[in-house]
């Protein structure tokens, strides 16, 4: 069993300013997001100001959406009590489903107003969302939340507040799985031309697999527990992802495979 490396969840306190390190992952992730699609600019004929736009909406589709997602999803008997629970932000809870939802709005409005292919913009931007999901749960971790079953695995850690029992780190496994893997696997891919949708469809596919099999590990949330045949609500939502993603991959590579031949 591992010692969990207790860390203060405020990263640095000004007065009654406090700036926490959950909140600075998703700046992080944010930042090399933003990087990254500037080197990578040119292949959508995107400019320097419309890749921060671009940022800028996806930034407001995560935060809305994870927001209503998690309220929806996950909270939605408390949304119905109590409506402006669902303005508290700073009493934490976001969803990535939610998240992902906004974001696609988000992508499409900017597709839109730039008359962009949404599904070319959404290949474009898919390589750099693993960044921030990773960097989030590195958050998860640090705040000692959304921790993992028991367990008597020797990497097993006692989580404060989650009793006595040494849990699987399923934060840090999120990390390693729907952050660095899923970013290697789509950096990779998306390195030579792909027939449209493509990408899209493997982060679909890819983040669902990976996240259905972490959550056999994640404890699921105890006002929910687990659900349909004995699955969390998480394996639930990430089932349509994966089939949305077979299906767009499968249709780009028709439609690439009907063009070659007309």
């Amino acid at each position: 069993m591992l010692i969990y490396p207790e860390i203060d969840p405020v990263a640095i306190s000004l007065g009654p300013l406090q700036v926490h390190w959950y909140g600075l992952t998703y700046l992080v992730g944010f930042l090399a997001a933003w990087w990254l699609a500037r080197q990578r600019a040119d292949r959508l004929g995107l400019t320097k100001e419309q890749v921060g736009d671009l940022l800028f909406y996806s930034a407001i589709g995560v935060i809305l959406g994870g927001r209503l997602g998690y309220a929806l999803f996950y909270h939605f008997d408390r949304v119905l009590a109590d409506p402006l629970w669902l303005l508290r932000v700073w009493e934490g809870g976001m969803a990535f489903h939610g998240g992902f939802l906004g974001v696609v709005l988000a992508v499409w409005l900017f597709a839109r107003k730039h008359k962009i292919h949404w599904l070319q913009l959404g290949d474009f931007i898919a390589p750099f969302t693993p960044i921030g999901l990773g960097l989030g749960r590195l958050g998860n971790f640090i705040n000692g939340e959304l921790w993992g079953r028991t367990s008597d695995v020797p990497w097993a850690m006692v989580f404060p507040g989650a009793g006595p029992d040494p849990r699987h780190p399923s934060q840090l496994y999120q990390f390693a799985l729907e952050g660095v893997v899923l970013f290697a696997l789509l950096w990779w891919f998306s390195r030579h031309p792909r027939p449209v949708g493509s990408v899209s469809g493997l982060f679909l596919m890819g983040y669902g697999v990976l996240r259905f099999m972490v959550e056999f590990t994640r404890e699921p949330d105890a006002h929910l527990g687990l659900l349909l045949s004995g699955l969390s609500m998480g394996q639930l939502l990430s089932l349509p992802m994966i089939l949305a993603g077979a299906l767009l991959m499968h249709l780009a590579y028709r439609h690439q495979k009907a063009a070659k031949t007309a």
